[in-house]
């Protein structure tokens, strides 16, 4: 038997004219979907949020691959690491938020994932989950995607709120830093978790910004100075 799309009657007493009768798809089982749950369906597909999974530590990397083949978008930053092993050192990939994977997903169909080897629980207020910002995720992807040298950093609530608007991370906030040797850094922040990542920027790619996330441009600060400075 073959599967397809068919028009459903509902009987003499329907009201329905020719042109507004009901379309009926058929699944793979020879079930019918009416065409008013598709749109329902469809329109809760934007419902999906991101979320953070604790999973055991050095699990990551493996949950985040069940994941994905379990069909849920997952996402696991990383991050290049400079290791030593007896006489030489090794470049390898670490996560940028140890003990934690990802995942875009309605909370209500989360059980799948629940139940991977390592993973603990979703992060949230007792059994419910909290979802994360999604421009906060954004941002951390395109920092990843940038190819950057980026490292975890100690999680900042306060600073010098700045915007990129010039290099491959143009249009991105955060906070600005500077370490020991002077390379100027922006912090990004995943809030619910107090955990942060920096990367390194060019001083030039950096304008400050207020507290309302408006241009400083024009005004001198202390951080336009301190951009100034060799």
């Amino acid at each position: 038997m073959s599967y397809g799309t068919r028009t459903a009657f509902t009987g003499p007493e329907s009201d329905l004219t020719e042109s507004e009768e009901e379309i009926t798809i058929w699944d793979s089982k020879g079930g019918s979907l009416p065409q008013q749950r598709l749109e329902v369906e469809t329109l809760h597909d934007t419902s999906k949020r991101w979320f953070a999974l604790r999973v055991k530590s050095r699990c990551e990397k493996v949950v985040a691959v069940i994941a994905e083949n379990k069909g849920f978008e997952e996402f696991l930053p990383l991050y290049q690491a400079r290791r030593r092993w007896s006489d030489r050192l090794k470049s390898i990939e670490l996560p940028l938020f140890p003990g934690y994977v990802f995942c875009r997903l309605d909370p209500q169909h989360r059980l799948p994932l629940l139940t991977i080897p390592g993973v603990l629980h979703f992060v949230g207020i007792g059994r419910i989950p909290i979802p994360i910002e999604d421009a906060q995720i954004t941002a951390i992807q395109t920092a990843v995607r940038s190819g950057l040298l980026m490292e975890p950093w100690p999680f900042l609530e306060v600073g010098q709120q700045i915007r990129l608007e010039e290099g491959p991370l143009a249009g991105l906030g955060g906070i600005l830093v500077a370490d020991t040797s002077k390379r100027q850094r922006v912090v990004v922040s995943v809030t619910l978790l107090k955990r942060s990542i920096a990367v390194a920027i060019e001083r030039q790619w950096a304008k400050p910004m207020d507290v309302a996330g408006r241009s400083l441009a024009g005004k001198r600060s202390q951080t336009e100075s301190s951009l100034e400075r060799d």
